[in-house]
């Protein structure tokens, strides 16, 4: 009997010293951040794993998150951009063109960029491995130069509740990544020409999702690059595009393939009086050599805007229907 109790004993040790190393790595204790010191001093101190809460306060400074399952949550957090330029800037620094920063940079080590094309964004040439299950959530992110929030080379991010202001070219980007969750944020901005919620992630069968932001005063809504394939835009509200803009768009698939989009309330996208362009709610194009095709719209609200639904392509098996809309009246009865 004293020999059984001393075996057990020690089998409930080991367990019990098991549980602990398990508990180090992933139940640690919260770091917290309050205003006056460095969010990045925090990140770089942390563990795969971690949660980073920050505090109520304005933060001037880039952030580069490379560590898997890092869970960096703002109580009334702001994050504005550096008053000098920093030493070491983060890896999103000329994704959206010379001279452009990313305020919170999620980015997969030894990630390589192809160099800027003139338009749009950098692409991912390769990811030696991405970042993974990193959560970004409850900051207002405003004023930097390029984008606000940029997800490079990662895999099942999310990013959500966040308030993004003002990012002169996106709001929030994701490019080269897989399986990206980007809801319940609020976009705005008074830039021309931005976008902002704009799906760039590798094709895969878990596609990109996109659910439950608020966008507005802003030329591009949600955009779904070329050759992206899967993406699911659900359950947004978008609305008032920018009037400085030439052209915009609520929805713009452009020349990806099965795509989801339903649930969403699209109003007042607008050429504000130049009828040689066209501005629409939801548009169905091929763009950049890429066709159009397979993509599902289906369930939207859309009211007060030049066109509500466009579909120009020659991709096959595009569905439209059951939206609540008005024109053009053909494409609104299906």
């Amino acid at each position: 009997m004293a020999k059984f109790s001393f075996i057990s004993y020690l089998f409930f040790l080991f367990a019990a010293v098991l549980c602990a190393g398990v508990e180090a790595s992933y139940g640690r204790i919260p770091t917290r951040v309050k205003e006056g010191q460095s969010i990045q001093r925090a990140i770089n101190r942390a563990q795969p794993g971690d949660t980073i809460l920050v505090g109520k306060g304005t933060y001037r400074e880039q952030i580069t998150i490379s560590k898997d399952g890092i869970r960096l949550i703002g109580d009334k957090a702001i994050l504005r951009p550096p008053v000098t330029a920093p030493k070491k800037p983060n890896g999103c620094v000329g994704l959206a063109g010379d001279g452009t920063a990313a305020g919170i940079c999620i980015i997969g080590p030894k990630v390589k960029l192809d160099p800027f094309p003139g338009q749009e964004h950098r692409k991912v040439a390769s990811v030696d491995r991405a970042v993974r299950d990193v959560r970004v959530e409850g900051f207002e992110v405003r004023d930097f130069q390029g984008l606000n929030i940029a997800i490079v080379g990662a895999k099942n991010t999310e990013v959500k509740h966040n308030t993004v202001v003002d990012g002169t070219a996106y709001g929030i980007l994701t490019v080269g990544s897989v399986a990206t969750r980007i809801t319940g944020n609020k976009v705005s901005s008074s830039s021309l020409l931005f976008i902002g919620i704009c799906m760039d992630d590798k094709s895969d069968t878990n596609g990109a999702r996109v659910s439950h932001n608020t966008v507005r005063n802003c030329c591009a809504g949600a955009f779904v690059d070329p050759g992206i394939d899967g993406a699911r835009v659900t359950d947004n509200r978008i609305s008032d595009s920018n009037p400085f803009c030439p052209s915009a768009g609520g929805v713009s698939i452009a020349g990806a393939t099965n795509t989801k989009v339903s649930g969403n309330k699209i109003s007042g996208i607008t050429d504000n009086g130049k009828p040689e362009l066209i501005s629409s709610g939801i548009a169905i194009f091929d763009f950049l050599g890429r066709v159009a095709s397979n993509n599902v719209v289906v369930n939207n609200v859309l009211k007060k805007n030049d066109q509500d639904l466009l579909v120009d392509t020659t991709g096959a098996n595009n569905k439209v229907a059951n939206n609540n809309c008005a024109t053009p009246e053909a494409l609104c009865k299906k």
